[in-house]
């Protein structure tokens, strides 16, 4: 549990701006322990996921106890700050909205400075990111698949990309947690696998809700064999694909859209961004053919000659099913032909059943 310090005037400016009038505090400590007068400028020893009494008095005479409350990260999907913010914002929002329960006054933060923030008023987050030029990736497998000829700029910016992941998953932590999480939410996170099965229409003629009981099923038996590989855990970008790549000049890029959290299984970045090159080379051929095929290749050689990584072909297969999921949704992808729905259908079956995924095998997967 972590401890840290809470300044007593930046406590009563908060309560001071929440309650519209100098605030005066008087006694501050857990809930339900021996309270103690206020003596010190600084109140040392603050503990998340404890929650405090506060008493104190307004410039009218009138006395108010409230109880400040945080939450310490957990297993339970409270390992990200914003898993935390999210509860309580959630909380806060609900809490006055259920007869008889207690009331929320307000939902803040802690700034970088200890400073404490109310929130309590807001409708909605956004954010604000600079504006980066440049053209997404996706545009050059599209010139691809129309003019079929691979250029120099092409294989140069694979192993842009491919050195990109090289770097970004070589820093490791160890949290057999967090990658407990990473797994779990591919499985039932409602952006990943489950998500992407609910959102198929009911009744469709190429793949029927006992092939999709199968899929989760075998999505279920591959989160456990996941599961004794905690020690991969490592720096991952989340949803690394040709849309959210910034090509300029060269091999000049910018990323966008980090998801999902900070770490994670490496094979998430890899499915994500080499299974396009299948997508893109079945709506031209059919199957994996030139030029995809050399920059599918060329991607996952250079990887793993550089990271040393064989154990990916080991853990890759639910992460491509997540993917092919993805390109073969109906919602994102409505004129896709059916051969190559079905196709990717099969690439999913067929890679949930190898125990190595196999590079050289790719269009073996395609088949039924």
């Amino acid at each position: 549990m972590s401890t840290s310090n809470l300044h007593v005037d930046k406590l009563e400016t908060y309560l001071s701006e929440l309650y519209g009038g100098a605030v005066k505090i008087h006694f501050f400590g857990e809930l339900g322990k021996k309270k103690k007068a206020i003596k010190e400028k600084e109140l040392k020893g603050f503990g998340y996921g404890i929650p405090y009494l506060i008493e104190f008095s307004l410039d009218s005479g009138e006395s108010k106890r409230v109880v400040l409350e945080t939450m310490r990260p957990s297993m339970f999907g409270h390992e990200h700050f914003a898993d935390r913010a999210g509860i309580l914002i959630w909380q806060h929002s609900a809490f006055n909205n259920l007869p008889k329960h207690v009331r929320s006054i307000d939902v803040g933060a802690f700034s970088s400075n200890r400073s404490l923030k109310s929130v309590g008023d807001c409708a909605e987050f956004f954010i604000v990111t600079e504006h980066v030029n440049g053209n997404p990736y996706y545009l050059d497998l599209e010139r691809l698949k129309t003019e079929k000829k691979l250029l120099l700029i092409d294989k140069k910016r694979c192993i842009a990309l491919s050195d990109y992941l090289v770097d970004v998953h070589n820093v490791k932590l160890k949290d057999s947690q967090l990658y407990y999480r990473r797994i779990r939410d591919l499985v039932g996170h409602g952006e990943c696998i489950f998500g992407l099965t609910d959102s198929y229409p009911l009744n469709l003629d190429y793949i029927s809700e006992q092939d999709f009981v199968k899929l989760e099923k075998k999505c279920v038996q591959w989160r456990w064999k996941l599961k004794h590989k905690a020690n991969r855990l490592c720096k991952v970008h989340g949803d690394y694909h040709p849309w959210n790549v910034l090509f300029r000049e060269d091999t000049d890029f910018t990323v966008l859209d980090r998801s999902r959290g900070e770490w994670g299984e490496a094979a998430d970045d890899l499915a994500a961004m080499t299974i396009n090159y299948l997508f893109y080379s079945l709506q031209a051929f059919g199957e994996l053919a030139e030029p995809f095929r050399e920059l599918f290749n060329l991607f996952w050689r250079n990887y793993i000659e550089k990271s040393g990584d064989e154990e990916i072909f080991s853990v890759v297969q639910p992460f491509y099913a997540w993917r092919g999921l993805v390109i073969a949704s109906p919602l994102w992808y409505p004129n896709l032909s059916l051969n190559v729905r079905q196709r990717i259908f099969n690439f999913i079956e067929n890679v949930l059943e190898v125990e190595k995924f196999e590079v050289q095998n790719v269009n073996a997967y395609f088949s039924h």
